[in-house]
């Protein structure tokens, strides 16, 4: 998409950036706050985002719901599941059934 479709916003920590949506997310930011580890390194931030937003902060937690509701999360996509089975599977845990 051409710049000239985009507005030239900055963030709060100064950080200038295109974007074409009303999403207030500055990308500069989001990278930066990608963890090094954990379960929810492999997920894009609004998958992340979506778990934070729910309270979902560890993977006993994540264990309590089912795909389905996962799925129902604003920000959560279908290519984020496999990630999340996966992280559980090696914990010998699993999404609620």
């Amino acid at each position: 998409m051409p710049i000239a479709n985009k507005n030239l916003r900055t963030c709060d920590k100064g950080h200038q950036y295109y974007k074409s949506s009303d999403c207030p997310v500055c990308p500069i930011c989001a990278n930066n706050e990608k963890p090094s580890e954990g379960f929810m390194r492999p997920l894009a931030a609004p998958a992340r985002r979506a778990l934070e937003r729910a309270g979902i902060t560890t993977l006993v937690q994540l264990s309590k719901f089912s795909e389905k509701e996962i799925l129902e999360l604003h920000g959560m996509g279908p290519s984020s599941i496999p990630k999340l089975r996966k992280e559980l599977y090696h914990s010998g845990l699993s999404f609620k059934k």
